[in-house]
């Protein structure tokens, strides 16, 4: 049976902002269910922005657990996302979660996973899903290369990883803190 999958997730932290954005499509194999998804969610009073890539049920269990980490942790987004990160490793139901989330907020943009991990890119741009390496690609060479505002950045970027990759859509979101 094929997968579903198709999600390309990208986002950047620089001078206080993050901006996240992501594409809209979702495949099963060769076959487009689904063009207009929303994977990009605001939580904690809209302080923290959350995008996803994965079995979609998974990430919104993993958007509430860490909006209750964050709550419990007055907003430090650090801190919650080593517990999540914790907790998801550990637990026997949630290591099954099939998800990867990027979250930020003015002070940071960080990458969660499920084997434990918590990333802090160097140089603020991180990318998951199906399409993130090359919107991941596109971002540091607009980054390099330009003083494109944050939310014009990633927007290119999903561009470019859509014209390269069948499983990501032009139908662009983005949001920014």
């Amino acid at each position: 049976m094929s997968q579903i999958r198709g999600t390309t997730i990208i986002g950047i932290h620089r001078n206080g902002h993050t901006c996240i954005g992501g594409d809209g499509q979702v495949t099963l194999g060769d076959t487009v269910l689904k063009s207009k998804a929303v994977k990009i969610r605001r939580i904690y009073n809209d302080k923290v922005l959350v995008g996803f890539a994965g079995a979609t049920a998974d990430a919104f269990t993993l958007f509430e657990k860490f909006e209750e980490r964050l709550k419990g942790n007055k907003g430090n987004l650090r801190k919650a996302a080593v517990e999540l990160a914790r907790e998801w490793r550990t637990d026997k139901v949630l290591r099954r979660l099939d998800a990867m989330l990027v979250a930020g907020d003015s002070s940071a943009i960080l990458l969660i996973s499920g084997a434990g991990d918590v990333l802090e890119p160097d140089d603020g741009i991180i990318a998951i899903g199906s399409g993130g390496s090359y919107a991941l690609a596109a971002a540091r060479a607009l980054a390099a290369n330009g003083k494109l505002a944050n939310r014009t950045l990633i927007g290119e970027a999903l561009r470019i990883a859509a014209d390269i990759c069948i499983y990501t859509n032009n139908n662009i979101m983005i949001e920014e803190v």
